[in-house]
């Protein structure tokens, strides 16, 4: 980490409190960490697994309950992809780890038309092989990082292009009812978690699969989001929020929400007259 001056390191001590706090926060809401607990960190060299990982190690040292945290990489095989950077980094900050090796960059490139994205098809082969190897490892937790922002973005994705009303839940249970995903960063804002990277200098992995390719949809989501939070500052937050105030029955659900079965609930229309009648003679005798 780059020495700081005074200012620098107040500064600093301000974000890692701030992205402690969310992290915690998150945990702590969502019951994302328990006792025992072996939690799978997935580390893909980005800024935000890094940042993930760093604060959970720290969290884990002061936490009121024990838990483990292993470090796992799953290697696709992507073209200039370099081995060695993760390895070094966890072996020099002592943390366990695990190298996952699995050639889903063929898979996907074979599959998917060129001009077409990777994401979807990556995603899910990736998924595939993390959920598989948490099992083997005996991982009860798997914990991705995605942040505040990735969530917002997911939910515009899905109703622009999906028409789903849906974002990424901070903890989920695999459909097979195997594993429990957790995002540790769900209330972490992206440019905090840019800031933090930076001033710990981490040794970032670009991902060059999905990366270069242009015209993703989420790019587009994510610069009318970046549009919309200068225009109008604090709306991410306001737009977060409302994930976590979903009321079923102002939307359309039927399955959410029994409208066929609405009735009203209202006294009999005698006893509403009577009331009415008794109303008006009261005012009558005052007047």
């Amino acid at each position: 980490m780059t020495d700081f001056s005074r200012k620098e390191r107040l500064e600093f001590n301000k974000l890692h409190k701030r992205l402690r706090r969310n992290v915690g926060t998150a945990i702590a809401d969502y019951n994302m960490i328990e006792e025992g607990d072996k939690v799978m960190v997935c580390l893909s060299g980005g800024k935000d697994s890094y940042c993930m990982l760093d604060i959970l190690l720290n969290l884990q040292k002061t936490a009121p309950i024990s838990f483990e945290i292993v470090a796992v990489n799953l290697d696709q095989k992507q073209p200039g992809f370099p081995p060695e950077v993760l390895p070094e980094y966890l072996n020099r900050i002592g943390v366990p780890f695990h190298i996952l090796e699995k050639d889903t960059y063929s898979v996907v490139t074979e599959l998917i038309p060129e001009g077409k994205t990777y994401c979807s098809l990556c995603s899910r082969l990736r998924r595939g092989s993390l959920y598989g190897f948490a099992q083997q490892i005996g991982a009860t937790k798997i914990a991705l990082g995605h942040h505040r922002d990735d969530i917002i973005e997911t939910l515009f994705l899905n109703m622009f292009y999906g028409g789903k009303l849906k974002a990424m839940p901070p903890k989920l249970l695999s459909d097979d009812k195997k594993n429990i995903v957790i995002r540790p960063l769900a209330y972490c804002k992206e440019e905090d978690l840019v800031s933090y990277a930076e001033l710990m200098e981490f040794p970032i992995i670009p991902c060059n699969l999905c990366g270069s390719q242009d015209g993703l949809q989420r790019q587009v989501i994510k610069e009318m989001l970046v549009h919309w939070e200068k225009e109008y500052p604090g709306r991410m937050e306001t737009i977060f929020a409302s994930i976590k105030g979903v009321a079923p029955s102002q939307l359309a659900d039927t399955d959410l929400f029994d409208f066929a079965g609405l009735k009203i609930e209202r006294e009999e229309r005698i006893g509403m007259v009577n009331l009415w009648d008794a109303a008006t003679e009261t005012v009558r005798e005052s007047v």
